[in-house]
């Protein structure tokens, strides 16, 4: 399938989840706003099952991206900056716009009965607490790193969840902010 038209139609099916939600986001419906035949979707995704997976693995992809590009760019190389990075990339406009936000929300519920989608979640799970342990191990016990990876991971999550179910949207200035406090209360101990 051409690049193009792939992008269209995840592109397509977020716009679709964001005005009416997964269930009323119809494969009929996707297929109107790519401008395309309901048939190329079930022909290149097997249906909408396999369009939400494939937009959640783009979703996945740039959230990828965010933090790897945020890292690369750092010139403060601690562990400190890593894990600042890290934040940065989870609120990134990528995932915080209100058609990611619907979708993510959207996945996260379909991912409970969807064995294809739970892999995916899973797979994001273990790829942020992997990266948050690692950075935190840098300066601190191997038991100590973990528990701070399961916080920091549960706060990025925590803020991202109750920003993207607020009527307002997610403030990413503040969530950003109440994250690198709790942060910094976790490195209190451990910094020179």
């Amino acid at each position: 399938m051409e690049p193009i038209r792939r992008q269209q139609l995840i592109n397509a099916t977020m716009t679709a989840i964001n005005e009416v939600g997964l269930a009323d986001a119809t494969v009929i419906r996707i297929a109107r706003h790519a401008g395309v035949s309901a048939g190329i979707i079930s022909h290149y995704f097997g249906g909408k099952d396999g369009l939400l997976e494939a937009t959640m693995r783009q979703i996945l992809h740039d959230l990828g991206s965010a933090v790897s590009d945020r890292r690369k760019a750092l010139t403060d190389t601690s562990p400190r900056a890593h894990l600042s990075a890290i934040i940065d990339g989870n609120f990134d406009s990528s995932q915080v716009n209100a058609s990611a936000a619907r979708t993510w929300l959207a996945f996260w519920a379909s991912s409970v009965h969807k064995p294809e989608l739970q892999r995916l979640q899973y797979v994001n799970d273990r790829r942020l607490y992997a990266n948050l342990c690692h950075q935190f191990r840098r300066l601190m016990p191997r038991e100590d790193a973990r528990y701070s990876a399961r916080g920091m991971a549960a706060m990025i999550d925590g803020l991202w969840l109750r920003g993207a179910l607020s009527p307002e949207g997610l403030d990413v200035t503040k969530a950003r902010r109440v994250a690198i406090e709790y942060l910094d209360r976790l490195l209190r101990d451990y910094e020179g």
